[in-house]
């Protein structure tokens, strides 16, 4: 399918394209008003000045106004089938103006001089029509809304209406010839039906966001206008000649607007199927009224081919409907979440771009759906993928357009007001909707926590075209995957380059064998009665230029490029070396050590643990290995058996961030674990939540039933330890206690508390 017209959201601001033809437009002005003088003067004292005046005016204002819709349909691709049109029609009535110019120029032709102009409408109606039903629409092969059929169906319906129901033997009609009095009704019924289609805009019933729609419909309005007055005065002409270059003038400001409004509309052949009927309705009655009160035969001819027009129509529709839905699924549309697929985006992209509109893309990447997908099958893959395009729908705004560009993959185009803070406006964009996916999902009967990683960018005069903006978002994503902040956004500064990135993987190689990695401990303590029992090691990089560097920084980097293997080996290696020491100065502390999941792929790390443990002389008791259930998944098969393997040295194994991941009591029945560890978002609820503290409960005694020992992160107020105390929890950790803390520090800071740690026993 092609997009035809796309319209763009954002606050009102009139103006024009740039670019624009200002002189153009302002000659345009100019003739209007020249043509309006001779056509109030007229209406003022009919018999001055001459109609040729106002005629040749006329064919000048059509001239230059088909001028101006040729610019505008040559300058705007996206918007090239509505303004080509408009342009044809504009040129059609310029030659039927002429014409009529022309023909009275000559003595002998210049009774019918009028013919041409008089029947103009229904000459220009065919190109009019055609541009307003595919205005913010998709054109199809199969049933294009540019087929003027259903417009002519509707025309002659009108103008059967006229003829049965308008008194033209007597009054101010009967002056006029039978010609001009079927040209009058025919510029009424081709002005009403412009009318109605401009008053069906989308973006019109959108609460008119685009100017441009009021703009046609006014002008439609206006020329219904003039074709009512010559109804009802009977002089050939009337208002027309008034409201004729007000209409020109509409149609030309519109030309020049910036569009804006809302996302392109799919063609809709029930609708058009809809309008056939009921102008097949409107003909059926026609034809029975004109059958019993002796109506004319024009009015009998014109409903009959109405009726026959539109049932024609509306067989094509209807035929060719299910063919149309499966063309514009597969064309524009993801088949498993409904949402647009990957060619809607660059179209839409594309289609911004080219005039000049800011906008801005947000690349959306589901974290851990490899694991959900693996885990749990292809079945429960697609649920989330689903879910996730639910979500995110509600935080887009009017004109913002969500796809899906396959696999877990999901874009966000929208547009950015060209006054605010694009760059701003862009990161808002990313928040909002990594907002959205904060709570977990419900997929194959659990609740699985699944974020997302989001790079946002913004089109800027250089950046255009949406092949440079997929690659810059897409950069920003893997930032924000890297450095676990969930969204990054475009910065050339920093992401122009990636050399960057390995710059900063090469230094993390040279930390490995400096003293720039070190250890910080976070105590441990127990709930009951408040002894130092344990700490948890966690790794800060003490950068020589950028100074302290927290690990979610360079720890994504080093699982990328094969460094966590010899990273975790000089954790251990610092971990183990100081618990020894501890051991030796009579500080008895387990200390705990988190594997990644790359770690646990690591067949030869139970060997050279049991070394390292021998070497220092430390009970493998004393060491916690913590992985998180996300990790188990990976590779269960291999991962299991490094666990067995580690496991068999005597250590501990701790599940971390219990219950927040694929929480499955298959691990605490199968797996040797000593301990699980409740996630930091359980703790800050406990207090205010009875379901959260009902969960805990429940756990902490579940655990105990197994001989596990359960331990609370995160823990920041007594209210908190106090409960947690009185949930029958075993170990505390958190700011309350203390943050992590350098060895020296730690040591300083068990002096001050002057309790001697008491042997682990649990």
């Amino acid at each position: 399918m092609q997009a035809d017209v796309t319209l763009v959201d954002g606050p009102v601001r009139s103006r024009l394209l740039p670019g624009a033809p200002r002189w153009l437009l302002g000659l345009l002005v100019l003739a209007a008003v020249l043509c309006l003088i001779p056509a109030l003067l007229r209406l003022a004292r009919p018999g001055a000045p001459g109609p040729l005046v106002g005629v040749a005016l006329l064919a000048l204002l059509h001239l230059l106004l088909t001028g101006l819709l040729t610019w505008r349909a040559w300058t705007i691709g996206s918007e090239r089938a509505v303004w080509a049109r408009l342009a044809l029609g504009a040129a059609v009535f310029f030659a039927a103006v002429t014409s009529a110019v022309v023909l009275h120029l000559v003595p002998a032709t210049r009774s019918v001089a009028m013919v041409p102009l008089a029947w103009s409408g229904a000459a220009v109606f065919p190109f009019w029509y055609g541009a307003l039903v595919r205005w913010n629409r998709h054109s199809t092969s199969t049933a294009d809304p540019n087929d003027a059929l259903n417009g002519f169906s509707a025309v002659l319906a009108v103008d059967a209406l006229l003829n049965l129901t308008v008194d033209a033997g007597s009054g101010p009609l009967a002056e006029l010839p039978g010609w001009a009095l079927q040209a009058v009704f025919a510029q009424f019924a081709v002005s009403f039906v412009l009318l109605g289609t401009a008053l069906t805009l989308p973006s019109l019933g959108g609460l008119g966001r685009d100017p441009r729609t009021w703009l046609l419909a006014a002008s439609q309005g206006l020329w219904v206008v003039g074709a009512v007055s010559t109804l009802v005065t009977g002089v050939q002409g009337g208002w027309t000649p008034v409201v004729h270059p007000l209409v020109v003038v509409c149609v030309a400001v519109a030309a020049t607007l910036r569009s804006r409004g809302s996302a392109p509309q799919p063609a809709d052949p029930a609708a058009a199927t809809i309008g056939a009927f009921v102008v097949i309705l409107a003909s059926v009655a026609i034809l029975l009224v004109a059958a019993l009160t002796g109506g004319p035969a024009v009015a009998v001819g014109c409903a009959a081919l109405a009726a026959i027009g539109a049932g024609v129509r509306m067989a094509v529709n209807v035929s060719e409907l299910a063919q149309l839905a499966a063309t514009r699924r597969e064309a524009l549309t993801d088949d498993l979440t409904g949402l647009a697929n990957r060619r809607a985006v660059l179209r839409r992209i594309s289609e911004l771009t080219a005039e000049g509109t800011p906008v801005a893309l947000a690349l959306l990447d589901v974290d851990k759906f490899k694991e959900v997908n693996d885990a749990l099958g292809h079945a429960a893959g697609d649920d989330l993928l689903r879910q996730v395009a639910q979500r995110l729908s509600p935080a887009l705004r009017a004109g913002d357009l969500l796809g899906r560009l396959g696999g877990d993959e999901f874009a966000v185009v929208a547009v950015l007001d060209p006054d605010g803070d694009v760059r701003a406006a862009a990161l808002a964009l990313g928040e909002r909707l990594h907002e959205q996916l904060a709570e977990p999902f419900p997929v194959d009967g659990m609740f699985v926590h699944c974020s997302a990683s989001i790079g946002v960018t913004s089109s800027t005069a250089a950046v255009r075209q949406p092949a440079q903006l997929l690659r810059r978002a897409d950069v920003a994503m893997y930032d924000a995957k890297r450095s676990g902040r969930g969204v990054a956004r475009y910065d050339s500064a920093v992401h122009s380059d990636s050399s960057g990135h390995l710059a900063l993987v090469e230094q993390l190689r040279t930390a490995l064998t400096t003293d720039e990695l070190v250890l910080h401990h976070q105590p441990q303590l127990d709930v009951a009665d408040s002894r130092v029992v344990g700490v948890e090691c966690l790794l800060r990089w003490v950068h020589p230029e950028r100074g302290l560097i927290p690990p979610a920084e360079f720890l994504p980097l080093a699982e990328v490029h094969g460094l966590m293997g010899p990273l975790t080996e000089r954790v251990l290696q610092c971990a183990i070396a100081q618990l020894a020491d501890w051991r030796g100065r009579g500080l008895d502390l387990r200390i705990s050590v988190n594997l990644s999941a790359s770690n646990l792929l690591d067949t030869g790390l139970p060997g050279r643990l049991a070394e390292l443990l021998t070497r220092h002389a430390v009970p493998p008791a004393s060491l916690v290995l913590e992985v998180t259930e996300s990790v188990l998944l990976t590779d269960p098969e291999r991962s299991l058996a490094v666990l067995a393997g580690l496991t068999a040295l005597g250590v501990a194994v701790s599940i971390d961030d219990f219950g927040t991941g694929y929480s499955s009591l298959a691990y605490l029945r199968d797996l040797p674990v000593t301990e699980l560890k409740l996630d930091r978002s359980f703790t800050a609820d406990l207090c205010t939540d009875e379901r959260t503290a009902a969960i805990i409960a429940g756990t902490v005694d579940l655990a105990h039933r197994l001989g596990l020992r359960v331990v609370a992160e995160g823990v920041e107020d007594d209210r908190t330890l106090a409960r947690l105390h009185a949930l029958g929890c075993d170990v505390s950790q958190g700011y309350l206690h203390s943050p992590a803390l350098p060895a020296p520090l730690l040591e300083r800071w068990l002096l001050d508390r002057e309790v001697v740690p008491a042997s682990p026993s649990r």
